[in-house]
């Protein structure tokens, strides 16, 4: 493990992005941090590398992960066009899901040999950021066995997801992230299998609540639980 840690987190907002821009830029963050440690291990040197969350909301769109089954998207080229939809195959893990307002999507880009060379622990922290988030405004979340995200109803036969995650690494290096639903159009789930996963619904924190959310009250609660699950320290709106 490199000795020089930085802790430390660039925390940058892009807002409502295009997701083809938004990936473009995890890219370029990603490619530059891996570049660093190449060079790192070729030299013999030790210089740290940074840390990036950047958090955003897209337009309508949906993603198929790498291990993907592209049947679970249940409409056509010529119906997503009409829709005014975009669909990517993207790099991440997992299967498809959608993007759209009204959803605070993050996607941390962490060199996680700056905090724990684990995955498994890697996601169980996200989702437990995400878990104390929905708490603060009163719901009661958690995990389903052998599925990724957070979920509600978990103690009955008819969970909900509420947040999808869905991560690439390399070299130790994260990026995508996770995508959890505030006052998002749950009727463009209808297009698609969510996750690969045909029993099971999705919902929203204003679907829980039956009252308007605003994304930047969960954005700041959820930054700070990052935080705290994390044990790093944010550097606001670095660009």
């Amino acid at each position: 493990m490199n000795s020089n840690i930085n802790k430390e987190v660039n925390h940058i907002n892009l807002g409502h992005i295009d997701f083809k821009k938004a990936w473009d830029n995890q890219e370029s963050i990603f490619k530059k941090i891996i570049e660093l440690k190449i060079e790192n291990r070729k030299k013999k040197e030790n210089k740290a590398t940074e840390n990036y969350i950047l958090v955003c909301s897209h337009p309508h769109v949906y993603t198929l992960g790498k291990s993907g089954n592209e049947k679970n998207l249940l409409i056509n080229d010529e119906n997503i066009k009409s829709q005014k939809l975009k669909y990517y195959k993207i790099n991440r893990g997992g299967d498809i899901t959608y993007h759209g307002p009204g959803q605070l999507v993050i996607y941390p880009i962490i060199d996680l040999e700056n905090f724990f060379t684990d995955i498994h622990k890697y996601l169980r922290l996200l989702e437990e950021a995400v878990i104390m988030t929905l708490h603060e405004f009163g719901i009661s979340s958690g995990r389903v066995k052998g599925l990724t995200g957070v979920w509600v109803n978990i103690d009955t036969n008819k969970p909900k997801k509420i947040c999808a995650m869905g991560v690439k690494s390399s070299r130790w290096v994260t990026m995508h992230g996770l995508a959890l639903n505030v006052s998002t159009d749950l009727n463009y789930f209808n297009n698609i299998i969510p996750c690969g996963i045909n029993d099971k619904e999705v919902t929203s924190i204003e679907n829980e609540l039956n009252k308007k959310i605003k994304l930047e009250e969960v954005e700041n609660k959820m930054l700070k639980n990052l935080e705290d699950v994390f044990k790093f320290k944010l550097k606001k709106d670095k660009v």
